[in-house]
């Protein structure tokens, strides 16, 4: 799988980390170092968010025709500027996410997170929602970030698996809905 643009920020602030290290230069290190996690979590949080996003449309557009009304409803009225509310933020799982789509949905993708082995995944995804909430909303500029900028990016990692795991289940749920048992 190619680098993503969080995954070029972690490498290139790695790099200068690194190179204020060799140098001595500590209380430089530590400064890019707060700000470089708070970087790398905005980052991660608005790449999940726009996988997620462009997932449902795509999905939405496959399913109605890209050009049909009820498309153009759900980019409108669910998509745009509504990530937020499709997940209960504090909570370890995506159960309010899933529950969007249908209570039938709801219980499939549980059963499935169970079976995939999802819910660690998840519960990163989350995390990086989470952290980013507060942190947005909680005086960017004075916020403490308690995590590392590995440990961000090992949740970023892991969560990663539950955005490109959803759409590939979101189609699966149809497909089996559609056929004949």
């Amino acid at each position: 799988m190619p680098a993503t643009p969080v995954d070029e920020l972690h490498r290139e602030f790695a790099e200068l980390l690194t190179f204020l290290d060799e140098r001595g230069e500590v209380s430089l290190r530590n400064t890019v170092d707060g700000n470089f996690r708070k970087t790398l979590l905005l980052a991660a949080a608005s790449h999940f968010e726009r996988r997620l996003t462009e997932g449902v449309v795509v999905f939405v557009n496959e399913v109605t025709s890209s050009d049909h009304v009820v498309s153009w409803l759900v980019r409108k009225r669910v998509v745009e500027r509504h990530y937020h509310t499709w997940f209960e933020w504090g909570a370890a799982n995506a159960n309010r996410f899933f529950s969007m789509f249908g209570a039938s949905f709801g219980r499939y993708m549980r059963h499935r997170v169970d079976q995939d082995e999802m819910a660690s995944s998840i519960k990163a995804f989350m995390e990086i929602g989470y952290d980013r909430n507060r942190m947005v909303h909680q005086d960017f500029g004075s916020f403490f970030l308690e995590k590392t900028s590995e440990e961000i990016y090992e949740r970023y990692q892991l969560g990663t698996r539950f955005v490109e795991w959803f759409p590939i289940a979101l189609r699966e749920y149809t497909s089996e809905q559609a056929s004949p048992d």
